[in-house]
């Protein structure tokens, strides 16, 4: 009998762990088509427009399928005049690591240049390299090097 009741207690006791209190639900009424996105931050730069540009191989000239993004990228800061954006550079594995730090400064650069070709101002992006100390992808092959061969734009 006294297994009877254990059985109920845990199904009761997983029905209860199992209903759903979303704070987003809570606060509009509703659960269809809330976000917790807030407007001008960097999750909303990440849904909304896209963060990172890649580059070839050895390469810091912005091609010409990633300007979009860096297009859609400066529209966005103007919709949003108070953000301040920092863009990484990021290289590959290979090579030294001197040379993936002026790499990423190049790549850096290009992208900054083109937002402020854009016509972002430029005092409000600023730039930085990572080299090739913090990759986007593990790993010794082409889909691996090809992620982390790229600018990626963070709000500041």
């Amino acid at each position: 009998m006294t297994t009877k009741y254990l059985g109920a207690f845990a199904a009761l006791a997983l029905l209860a762990a199992c209903s759903s209190n979303d704070s987003s639900t809570a606060a509009t009424g509703t659960g269809v088509g809330t976000s917790t996105i807030r407007p001008g931050s960097q999750e909303d730069l990440v849904a909304n427009v896209g963060d990172r540009i890649l580059f070839d191989t050895d390469r810091s000239n912005v091609r010409a399928d990633q300007r979009t993004i860096l297009e859609r990228q400066a529209n966005w800061m103007t919709q949003y005049p108070q953000v301040q954006v920092t863009v990484e550079g990021h290289a590959d594995e290979r090579g030294t690591r001197e040379y993936n730090l002026a790499l990423g400064q190049r790549r850096a650069n290009a992208a900054r240049d083109t937002l402020v070709a854009l016509g972002v101002a430029g005092a409000r992006v600023g730039t930085i390299s990572y080299g090739k100390d913090r990759p986007a992808a593990l790993g010794s092959t082409e889909e691996a090097w090809a992620q982390n061969r790229r600018a990626v734009t963070v709000v500041r």
